[in-house]
């Protein structure tokens, strides 16, 4: 009778055991993998939970009750005793590959992650087109998505924009896209079986937004519950990869995918993390694809994330003494500066960062790009401003109206490194440009629109004798035309220089000239007649020619 106790109790133990880790398993979703800190977690909760359950079933047993044999105690000691030496033994192991993974003992490896190519600035970063600017960071460009969601009377009730937006090269522009979720638990019922029905994409230099409405609805997403749960889907069908930062992309059709990033550990267990695979999921349809890193399509412009890369270059910046020249000389440590961007280059979308030495100063000794698809890293050696000055130079510039400057993007405006920085208001809303030179940062220029902010920022590179290869004046694009009497005209000094603001009989909006732009501007006077070439900016005209009789 007792021997059926005994194998009664084995059989309710390895049930529960079993029930308990499938149920830690589908919420947690560890990969089988010894790199995986995750894997040892899981073990470690099977042995922490079977040592207490037989802590309990002993105090149960205690010998100090009648009837109960000094042996069966003894028996469901000894238990607790063997669960918490294999709980303690997979928790030292985790803690040991901790210690043998760490930078302490492999300075060396770390500081090879990456092996920085210096390049020539001018070589390699050409002159784009105004087209090709992003203009926007992530967060406007998150309001813009929002608001675009708030217009679509259809969606709105039952779906939000996913916070997240990722910057991608979508025929030859720069782009962010970003997904749909479902608003709850509820509108997920309601809505699962058609999926979700569009993303959202945000065009970064004309600052367009466009709800993308598909044909058939996304059914693998974020905000699934069970099994179309994107991470638990690709967990099920790959239980030993290891997923890094899974994000939301297009292809060169449009078409959402899921752009997995399978990492992997080069330095010990748990140390040297880099990325060895990619698998990409149809968002539609579910279907996987998986890819070694130098096989991936062209059109992933994310593999490996920004902070990724950071990291690899503030290990080689850093570890080139080794790890405790770092907590005291920090003899030739070179470290990135607070933020980054991203340019489009060759096809493929960049971080770009400032480089920094180690210390308090607010300058840079260079800047890296470093390829997201590849994670090639590119150093240039142009010493200037750390771009927290830029941006405090470019706030400076308008410190009147309040406007708060976004993180620089790099640009080469006539062969000058630059810093290219909009400017917000409180709403998040852009409502100027900024450049400002990053060897001589107090040469800053401000404009309402890109083109005329090049032209000012030109005009002082001349002016200080700094410009080395002179590049014709932007040709400004007029989309309209109007004639009429000069209503008023008013003089401006705006960054030391004089433009006029007019308004005519015949309309309602204000123009702005420059000067630089058309001087007949000068001659002209209140009664005059004019015709007036311009485009529309959200506050005034900005005249790209006048005409008098």
């Amino acid at each position: 009778m007792k021997k059926n106790t005994q194998a009664g109790n084995i059989v309710k133990i390895v049930v529960i055991t079993l029930v308990a880790a499938a149920i830690y398993y589908y919420l947690a979703l560890p990969a089988i993998n010894i790199h995986e800190p995750g894997f040892w977690m899981f073990f470690f909760f099977i042995a922490a939970f079977l040592a207490v359950r037989a802590f309990l079933k002993s105090l149960q047993t205690s010998p100090d009750k009648k009837n109960v044999e000094l042996a069966e105690y003894k028996v469901k000691e000894n238990h607790v005793k063997v669960y918490s030496i294999i709980a303690a033994v997979i928790f030292g192991v985790y803690l040991i590959g901790s210690l043998l993974s760490s930078q302490i003992i492999n300075a060396a490896r770390y500081q090879k992650l990456i092996a920085p190519e210096t390049r020539d600035f001018t070589d390699d970063i050409e002159e784009i087109s105004y087209e090709e600017i992003p203009l926007l960071d992530k967060d406007s460009a998150s309001l813009l998505a929002i608001r675009k969601m708030g217009s679509m009377v259809e969606y709105v009730s039952q779906f939000e924009v996913v916070s997240d937006n990722y910057q991608i090269n979508y025929k030859g522009s720069p782009y962010r896209v970003t997904s749909l979720e479902y608003g709850n638990f509820f509108k997920w019922i309601s809505n699962t079986s058609q999926g979700i029905p569009a993303y959202i994409k945000i065009n970064m230099a004309d600052q367009s937004v466009e709800c993308v409405k598909l044909a058939e609805g996304m059914k693998y997403s974020n905000s699934e519950y069970f099994l179309r749960y994107i991470p638990r889907y690709l967990r099920f069908h790959y239980p030993t990869y290891m997923f890094e930062d899974i994000h939301f992309e297009i292809d060169d059709a449009g078409t959402p995918y899921w752009v997995c990033p399978v990492k992997d550990y080069t330095i010990g267990l748990f140390g040297g993390k880099t990325i060895s695979r990619v698998v990409l999921c149809n968002a539609i349809t579910g279907e996987l694809q998986n890819y070694a890193l130098e096989e991936v399509p062209q059109w992933v412009d994310r593999v490996f994330s920004a902070e990724l890369l950071i990291s690899y270059y503030d290990y080689y910046g850093t570890l080139k003494h080794g790890w405790l020249n770092t907590l005291f000389s920090a003899k030739d440590c070179l470290q990135t500066t607070d933020g980054y961007n991203y340019i489009a280059l060759e096809d493929d979308v960049w971080v770009y960062t400032g480089i920094t030495s180690v210390g308090s100063d607010e300058s840079n000794v260079g800047f890296v790009l470093m390829n997201q698809r590849t994670a090639e890293t590119r150093y240039y050696e142009v010493p200037g401003a750390e771009e927290y000055s830029a941006m405090a130079s470019a706030e400076g510039q308008v410190q009147n109206l309040g406007y708060h400057a976004t993180f620089p993007l790099l640009l080469n405006i006539s062969g000058e490194p630059t810093y290219f920085i909009s400017l917000k208001d409180d709403a998040g809303l852009v409502k100027k440009y900024a450049m400002v030179n990053i060897g001589k940062y107090n040469i800053v220029s401000i404009g309402d629109t890109v083109q005329s902010c090049e032209m000012a920022y030109l005009d002082l590179m001349r002016s200080n004798n700094i410009m080395i290869n002179e590049t014709p004046v932007p040709e400004l694009v007029s989309d309209k035309t109007v004639s009429g009497t000069i209503r008023t005209i008013y003089p401006v000094t705006e960054n030391g220089s004089t433009v006029f603001y007019v308004t005519l009989e015949q309309t309602d909006t204000l123009m702005r000239i420059d000067p630089s732009v058309t001087l007949d501007v000068v001659r002209c006077a209140v009664g005059d007649k004019v015709t007036l070439e311009y485009y529309e900016t959200e506050a005034y005209g900005v005249v790209t020619g006048l005409k008098l009789p």
